[in-house]
């Protein structure tokens, strides 16, 4: 049986300041907070390709191969953009509707979608897998375990260096909380 530890990079201006993220670095609050954190031992490790992720493997000690499935969402045009800057009926449109990409980039359904085809490749095996990517993908993935639908993501909430424990075997998966 497989074991996953999705793990949500640490803090980020971004997020401190309530805006949409580019590639940001992870903040001094981020640091801190890797610091205090003792993360579960793994056997191999993947990471998002953005900064603040592959950041967040190398404090944890995880030499992590790059996953470009694992990319956070594309905002796109609302990228390092505060989220009260956003006409609010963009904004009403993309919280209410998993299809919506007001924003010109990635909705929520298609994220859930890339997240899930990803799941869906990882082998069989005995191995504890570290996973490092960013909230909305580690939403995503738990939608997807869940088998719950798209509209759950904005259910699940992601706090910066979070572990979600999944185990699984001939592609289901099972969320384990501890």
């Amino acid at each position: 049986m497989t074991r996953l530890f999705l793990t949500s990079h640490a803090s980020t201006h971004a997020q401190q300041r309530v805006r949409f993220p580019a590639d940001d670095p992870i903040s001094e609050r981020g640091r801190r907070e890797l610091e205090r954190v003792a993360p579960p031992v793994v056997d191999r490790a993947f990471t998002a390709p953005e900064i603040r992720a592959v950041d967040t493997a190398a404090a944890l000690d995880w030499p992590a191969t790059v996953e470009p499935a694992l990319r956070d969402l594309d905002y796109a045009n609302w990228s390092g953009v505060p989220m009260d800057s956003i006409p609010e009926l963009e904004l009403a449109a993309w919280l209410s509707d998993p299809d919506a990409a007001p924003h010109g980039g990635e909705s929520i359904a298609h994220l859930i979608t890339r997240v899930g085809a990803w799941l869906d490749t990882v082998d069989e095996s005995p191995e504890r897998i570290g996973v490092v990517a960013h909230p909305a993908v580690v939403k995503a993935a738990t939608v997807c375990a869940l088998g719950a639908p798209v509209t759950a993501f904005w259910r699940v909430d992601v706090r910066p260096l979070s572990v979600t424990r999944f185990s699984g075997r001939g592609g289901r998966w099972t969320l384990k909380l501890s």
